[in-house]
């Protein structure tokens, strides 16, 4: 990677040896030239990260949420961060009053709001373990998480209580204290007394504490702060334990990045909390924004209302996972088309001559004043006017939504990677280099990287294009997974964590995320097929929103279970005299001939080999979601679920594909 400015290698590769396989030079951020960033002075906890802003900032606005009045929401209301500090240290008092001492375990419970925040600072102050239970994942998982963690005080959004009671009486062992947001019944009070435990209104809790002043203990940078459950593709969830270290040397790193490419923080920023609190993604941005001074917002808990929301509260980051970008991108795309021939016309237009610059050299802000004034203005004040970096993570963005939004949302669009091991953002593309469409840019600079071949899929790492499973080395890693030290060992080797995500370098230093190790199977005739790349490849497929692949090693070719575009179905139909609504569209043989046929189109472009062709397809109108439990809460795929959900069809299409005719 000779040439290139965003990495300096760091250490040369080494050729396989001992049936090890080879490994490729370690690079690390070219922002990490003389040195990683060391973390600020006097800041070596979480709790610091706090106590250090209310110190600096104490009349600044940090948490706001919207007052609703008569049924209707108003303006943001805001707590400074001398009123917080001052929540955060009752909450703490009455925790200790239940006798959960340092190193307890304190769950919390619902969607984010300002309460989660206290409670998560009031954990912090005292050295509990905060242990996030998943919004989004049902009883089952919340009982495990509970008995497995041995958590004895849960917070709880008052809508959740009654979730929380489906654990009884497992969970009851340890839990012994439930503190609501809200209120609490007289029913529920009832209910927790009968199995032994306490529940306590938000309001009423706070009194525990009055008049009884507990001290601080001390906190150490190898301390947990949090254990955070990995939803997981497979099996149990897994406790990563995340300690006070991993987080302060992350925002001293992202610090150091965002300074390298003159878009620093400051007070003055205003952060849109929505994505769940329970993921690493969303609560290393906050403790980022919290280190600043700046203030965060949160949304209603309504995905329909989060535009309205993001209208009134104007903030200037927007985090987002790729769903919520392509939801936004779909609702741009029909917008344009129903402003009338013209407009779509004076739009494509803008797009085109913008994008032309933009791939001249021209920094987003300079490439088109004009078409952004006259244009594009109006996507940027659908995001409150003020946004000036959207960063998408946990799941990989398509690139023409990463392009499209790149250039008419006036505002940096950048990718990022990272796991909740390597404690989120590890790579995180660059502001203005559109190079990088399409990968998830260069490490962060706090961390070392390099590549491991995996000679059964054939990626070598040490090949003139480098190709090969993700390590990552740094103080930003996880301390293990609780209870899991076999677990630990797999994937810790030598202080690298392997990823089991495949990578592969560009010329320019930044990282594309081209396959995942386990996502591998055998055809018939012996052909090794890594999926998760070939369903990227097929995703480029504009007629598709979504796409599952499946071969196994009794079956010579590959089957897809597909969920069409609406709008790209309905105006296939329309042109060739096809009619009938969505769904009765998906069952039509011609609909299904029509998206092998852009299939192929896009296996012959990307020059795919013959196996890697898709034979037959299933056509489901209904996206891919969790209530089936075919998506992870990060929206990645559960193979196994979808195996069990979709066998009767897979088997249907292999019966008719392997007819003597087909």
């Amino acid at each position: 990677m000779a040439g290139n400015n965003f990495v300096i290698e760091v250490e040369k590769g080494k050729d396989a040896s001992d049936g090890q396989p080879s490994i490729g030079p370690v690079y690390r951020s070219s922002f990490a030239a003389n040195g990683f960033p060391a973390p600020i002075p006097g800041m070596e906890s979480c709790w610091d990260i706090f106590r250090m802003s209310v110190e600096k900032y104490p009349d600044n606005r940090m948490l706001g949420s919207r007052q609703i009045v008569d049924g209707k929401a108003g303006k943001y209301v805001w707590q400074t961060y001398r009123e917080v500090y001052d929540i955060v240290i009752k909450v703490g008092n009455s925790i200790r009053s239940c006798d959960v001492v340092e190193g307890g375990k304190c769950g919390i419970y619902g969607a984010n709001c300002p309460e989660w925040i206290i409670s998560m600072e009031a954990c912090n102050a005292h050295g509990l373990y905060c242990v996030p239970l998943y919004d989004t994942l049902g009883a089952g998982a919340v009982e495990f998480i509970i008995c497995h963690a041995e958590i004895s005080i849960a917070f709880v959004e008052e809508k959740k209580i009654n979730e929380l009671f489906k654990t009884f009486p497992a969970s009851t062992e340890h839990l012994k204290t439930i503190v609501s947001f809200g209120k609490v019944t007289p029913e529920q009070k009832a209910d927790a007394e009968k199995h032994g435990l306490k529940i306590y209104p938000w309001e009423e809790f706070l009194q525990l504490g009055e008049n009884k002043n507990y001290d601080l203990p001390v906190k150490k940078k190898t301390d947990i702060c949090t254990i955070m459950y990995t939803s997981g593709t497979t099996g149990d969830p897994k406790g990563v334990l995340i300690s006070n270290d991993s987080i302060v040397t992350l925002i001293a790193g992202v610090k150091r990045l965002l300074g390298s490419v003159n878009e620093q923080l400051t007070m003055k920023d205003v952060y849109i909390s929505y994505l769940p609190l329970a993921h690493i993604f969303d609560r290393v941005i906050e403790e980022l924004f919290i280190s600043h001074g700046a203030s965060i917002g949160f949304w209603r808990g309504d995905v329909k209302l989060l535009v309205e929301d993001i209208g009134e509260l104007k903030p200037s980051i927007f985090c987002a996972v790729p769903r919520v970008l392509d939801r936004i991108y779909s609702g741009l795309l029909q917008k344009i088309s129903a402003g009338g021939l013209l407009k779509k016309k004076m739009f494509d237009l803008a797009y085109t001559y913008k994008y032309y610059n933009m791939k001249k050299g021209h920094e987003h802000g300079e490439a088109s004043p004009i078409c952004d004034k006259i244009v594009f203005s109006k996507v940027k004040q659908g995001l409150g006017g003020n946004v000036r970096l959207i960063l998408s993570g946990a799941a990989p963005l398509s690139t023409h939504v990463e392009e499209f939004l790149r250039v008419v949302a006036c505002c940096h669009v950048l990718q990022g990677y990272g796991l909740t091991e390597s404690c989120a953002g590890s790579f995180v593309s660059l502001p203005n280099e559109l190079s990088m469409l399409g990968t998830v840019g260069p490490p962060v600079p706090n961390i070392d990287v390099r590549l491991e071949s995996v000679p059964e899929m054939n990626y070598d790492a040490l090949a003139s294009t480098p190709r090969g499973e993700i390590c990552i080395k740094g103080n930003t890693l996880f301390s293990g997974y609780y209870k899991r030290e076999d677990l630990t060992r797999e994937v810790l080797i030598d202080g690298w964590f392997h990823t089991g995500d495949i990578g592969e370098w560009q010329p320019n230093g930044s990282m594309k995320i081209i396959d995942r190790k386990k996502n591998i199977f055998k055809l018939s005739q012996g052909e090794y097929v890594a999926v998760e790349n070939l369903e990227n490849i097929y995703g480029l497929v504009s007629a598709i929103d979504s796409i599952w692949i499946y071969g196994n090693s009794f079956e010579s070719f590959l089957v897809a279970v597909v969920n069409p575009n609406k709008e790209a179905l309905e105006s296939w139909g329309a042109d060739n005299n096809v009619s009938g609504d969505f769904e009765s569209l998906c069952q039509n043989p011609k609909a299904k001939e029509f998206i092998l046929g852009e299939l192929a189109k896009t296996g012959k472009e990307k020059k795919l080999k013959g196996f890697e062709f898709i034979k037959a397809v299933h056509l489901d109108p209904m996206p891919f979601d969790m209530e089936r439990d075919l998506l992870t809460p990060t929206y990645k795929k559960k193979r196994p679920q979808l195996l069990k959900y979709y066998q009767s069809v897979i088997d249907e299409m292999y019966k008719s594909a392997n007819k003597p005719n087909a």
